[in-house]
């Protein structure tokens, strides 16, 4: 067969083919809610008394897509896996209990491979919801639950690439994901706990405690002392900052590079004058406590970039900069 002839490059015919995929699709989406009626509520029901797992199976693009709806699922609060309808047969089966869900993606919805297996799903008594692109397909029909995923069209000019009927999918499993979610009440720290990797994780558990310098790391001076004294404290913590205290350890107040320059301007002698006479009072403080996201906005607000930990009777406990935050990606 001979090679077939290049084209030349058109960028506005590009753009049109581009933007006519998106209309194509945008329109599969938006047409899928004219269609939910009472098999999506039966099918947000099946999921909410799952005692297990959501098991999802699917193969070729449906399998792509069925492996991205498990995981939205499972990073949202409904425990779910993928099993490859492929491997199912071949003692993946054994995954699923008789206390999960089943949820089967198919466009066709005569993916033989789902269909061999459907009678095992029924034997041990598992719930199966389908999601396919065909009402009246086998299993459409022999599931407990169908929710309609049909187009009219593919968005490929041959229609025959799984396009818009993979998107449509897709967004069906993301609209059962989130409904569930908000039913389950699931929150930002749940789903942080699952995501304890990621910026958001990063932000929503890492507290004060987690990240602050404590013991001989704080800097920290009395009231009395000179505040040449004071200075080489704050070099040797590296802070930018150092906290004047009492006996007790009571916070008295801070000293920080910020005051330093205030000080120099001021003429200040640093061999004579005393930390206490310069330091800023009422400083912001922290507890160890809080979320890390809760220093940064304190930092942010009031345009600081070191904070005083203290414990539960005010006392010093620890110190915290920016620079901490920075380096545990909380900024």
């Amino acid at each position: 067969m001979a090679a077939a002839s290049k084209k030349k490059y058109d960028e506005k015919q590009a753009l049109a083919t581009a933007r006519e995929v998106l209309e194509i699709e945008a329109a599969a989406v938006a047409a899928l809610g004219s269609r939910l009626a009472d098999d999506f509520g039966a099918a947000v029901r099946l999921c909410l008394e799952c005692s297990g797992r959501i098991v999802v199976t699917g193969l070729g693009k449906s399998g792509h897509v069925g492996g991205k709806i498990a995981a939205t699922l499972a990073s949202t609060g409904s425990p779910a896996f993928f099993v490859h309808a492929g491997e199912a047969s071949h003692g993946d089966l054994g995954m699923i209990t008789r206390s999960d869900v089943v949820l089967a993606i198919s466009n066709s919805g005569e993916t033989a491979e789902i269909i061999a297996i459907l009678p095992l799903f029924k034997r041990l008594g598992v719930p199966v919801i389908t999601i396919t692109g065909n009402a009246d397909s086998t299993l459409a029909k022999e599931a407990d639950v169908n929710l309609d995923a049909g187009v009219s069209a593919e968005a490929c000019p041959l229609n025959l690439a799984p396009t818009a009927s993979t998107t449509a999918s897709l967004a069906m499993g993301d609209a059962l994901a989130i409904t569930l979610l908000k039913l389950r009440g699931f929150t930002e720290e749940e789903f942080a706990l699952s995501h304890p990797g990621g910026s958001l994780g990063r932000r929503l558990l890492l507290r004060v405690g987690d990240l602050m310098h404590r013991g001989e790391e704080i800097p920290r001076v009395g009231k009395d002392t000179v505040l040449s004294e004071a200075l080489l404290e704050m070099t040797r913590k590296g802070l930018g900052m150092t906290a004047i205290v009492d006996e007790d350890s009571q916070i008295l107040g801070i000293y920080t590079d910020g005051d330093l320059r205030r000080s120099l301007d001021g003429q200040i002698d640093v061999h004579r004058a005393c930390v206490a006479d310069v330091m800023t009072r009422g400083c912001k403080t922290i507890r160890s406590d809080e979320l890390a996201a809760v220093a940064v906005n304190l930092m942010e607000t009031h345009k600081i970039s070191a904070l005083l930990v203290v414990d539960e009777n005010d006392r010093l406990a620890g110190a915290i900069n920016i620079h901490d935050l920075l380096r545990a990606g909380v900024m």
